[in-house]
């Protein structure tokens, strides 16, 4: 062969790509979930950890095996050096790009989030939609809760919230970059789940099991902690989010008729002036059908009573949100989007413009689809 040609070959060998750069996906351990605090001026990060082989799903994997949770801490001035801290002792490669939820403690809330969304999305690895929560809890022991029978821990409340709110629909999940989206928007109180633990519902064997719960979410005005409200405060909230599902409600609460499982609802808010003061009525339609009957009524008498409960429950956290200012029921948003000359002239530079009088009629439709497969009544 030729010096030419062999030269060549030379070049063309040098030319090609190689895999000098490649990690063996076995032997790296994979983030699946970031807790962040601060305390003292320096941030503390807790970083859940999990194996390839515990994400992965393979015929193998037996159920009730349990799987154990690895939570790695750090601390430091900034959120990159607390983070950073934890590479001294990891043993492995960490990667980043399976994050897929963020919990933040009460006193980062109080100090502000804007820095960790930042930090966090100029991190190539990880994704922008990441799952946002707020908590009380010890953030170490909260990132270590086992799933249900034992499965995977991407297989729970924390990752995958949509199972929960297909069968339950009260506090909508939140995404990352939609929270941060909500915290710019003007005339808007910003809502994020809180996630706590709880140890009382499920027991394993004769043995009690902590698993995740959301019980109520925390509210941001004017991108600083305002206040946070119990899921039971937030009841009547539900009723205003056009992606709920599926939702239970006595009717009426007190000596039910029926308990009736509602789903898809429409509605509209609207806004006018009254006494130089603006005033807002609502329309609801929703449809339902009869998950329990308990007491003889017709569908006349159920519908009635569901309604007069809907106005109640809206009513109710209108107020729990009025007596810690926040607009649990995002009325100033709606008055931003739709009538953004009457914003501008009564809302704008206000600190919290809503007061009692702020939510005026309430039109409430419910609509009994189908009375379940049992068809007796009593």
């Amino acid at each position: 062969m030729s010096i030419v040609k062999r030269c060549a070959w030379l070049v063309i060998l040098l030319s090609l790509t190689g895999c000098w750069n490649s990690k063996d996906i076995q032997t790296m351990a994979y983030a699946t979930a970031l807790g962040i605090d601060y305390a003292d001026g320096k941030y503390i990060t807790y970083v859940q950890i999990l194996n390839f082989s515990n994400i992965a799903k393979s015929e193998n994997n037996q159920v009730g095996t349990r799987i154990p949770i690895w939570v790695g801490r750090g601390e430091g001035k900034t959120l990159s050096a607390s983070l950073t801290s934890i590479y001294s002792t990891s043993q492995l490669r960490l990667f980043w790009g399976h994050v897929k939820a963020v919990v933040v403690s009460e006193a980062l809330m109080k100090k502000g989030l804007a820095d960790v969304y930042d930090m966090l999305n100029r991190y190539r690895e990880i994704r922008y939609n990441i799952l946002f929560y707020g908590t009380n809890k010890p953030l170490d022991k909260l990132l270590s809760q086992t799933s249900m029978l034992n499965f995977s821990p991407v297989e729970s409340l924390l990752t995958r919230p949509e199972q929960y709110y297909a069968q339950k629909s009260l506090i909508l999940p939140v995404y990352g970059y939609k929270f941060i989206a909500d915290l710019n928007e003007a005339g808007n109180s910003t809502m994020l789940p809180s996630l706590t633990a709880n140890s009382v519902v499920w027991q394993e064997d004769q043995s009690k099991v902590s698993l995740y719960e959301i019980n109520g979410a925390y509210f941001f005005n004017h991108h600083k902690y305002a206040a946070w409200l119990s899921e039971e405060d937030l009841k009547g909230a539900r009723w205003l989010q056009t992606k709920l599902e599926r939702t239970p409600l006595d009717a009426p609460k007190e000596h039910p008729l029926a308990a009736l499982i509602l789903e898809d609802p429409s509605y509209t808010v609207s806004a006018h002036i009254a006494d130089e003061k603006i005033r807002f009525n609502i329309s609801l339609k929703i449809d339902a059908f009869i998950d329990e009957f308990r007491k003889p009524a017709s569908d006349k008498d159920i519908e009635t009573a569901a309604e007069t409960e809907i106005q109640n429950e809206i009513r109710m956290s209108f107020r729990k949100g009025l007596d810690k200012k926040v607009d649990v029921l995002k009325l100033s948003e709606t008055l931003y989007r739709k009538y953004p000359d009457m914003w501008k002239t009564y809302f704008k530079g206000k600190e919290f413009p809503l007061d009692p009088d702020s939510v005026g009629k309430i039109d409430v439709k419910v609509n009994i689809t189908h009375a379940g497969k049992y068809k007796e009544r009593k």
